[in-house]
């Protein structure tokens, strides 16, 4: 609808699973399907992700390294997919990641993220409704929010203020057997998921 009233000129699509889109994509020319090295192919410098400007992502947890996790939950049980996450988040020019400091009794910034999934070292800033922590590799942005009078703090300010409500969780139980392997855009392995123990 956005695309139609011409708020957004143009929609590239790598992946589309209702009648309203399929119809788009058939009647619409500034509605274009990718193919998914088209949309976030590192080594292609054309990509879609390569083209974004600013990227708003969601978050199961940051860690103080500004690290991301959107794939495993607190239980340490698989939650969805990956997508694009890290995808957009390394190419755009602005990487923002939104979540709560706490889902109902479960921290949000955590010292250490369970699954890494979009490095740290992508992400430049962490908005939570307690304020907004920029990634120390962004001094130009933490001074322009500083200068517009934006509320900043540190992630590691976030988790305290998060331990202090609802104390510090136990941690994992944790096995030894390999469930799942997180691999990096380039294809090297950069976690590993493991059992929970019974």
């Amino acid at each position: 609808k956005m695309h139609e009233e011409g708020l957004i000129e143009r929609l590239i699509d790598v992946q589309s699973f209702d009648k309203v889109a399929a119809e788009s994509l058939k009647n619409d020319p500034t509605h274009k399907e990718v193919a998914s090295y088209e949309y976030a192919s590192m080594h292609e410098e054309g990509s879609a992700t390569h083209c974004l400007d600013i990227v708003i992502l969601s978050a199961l947890e940051v860690d103080v390294h500004f690290n991301v996790n959107v794939l495993v939950g607190s239980d340490g049980i698989i939650r969805g997919a990956v997508g694009g996450h890290p995808d957009t988040a390394e190419d755009s020019a602005l990487s923002i990641i939104v979540c709560p400091m706490l889902r109902g009794r479960i921290p949000c910034i955590v010292d250490e993220v369970t699954t890494l999934i979009t490095p740290g070292r992508t992400v430049d800033v962490v908005v939570t409704e307690y304020g907004i922590a920029v990634n120390p590799l962004r001094p130009d942005i933490a001074e322009r929010m500083r200068q517009a009078g934006l509320p900043l703090v540190t992630l590691e300010e976030l988790r305290d203020r998060a331990l202090s409500i609802i104390g510090t969780p136990a941690p994992l139980p944790f096995g030894d057997k390999v469930v799942g392997v997180v691999l990096n855009r380039d294809g090297s392995v950069q976690d590993v998921i493991k059992n929970i123990e019974e």
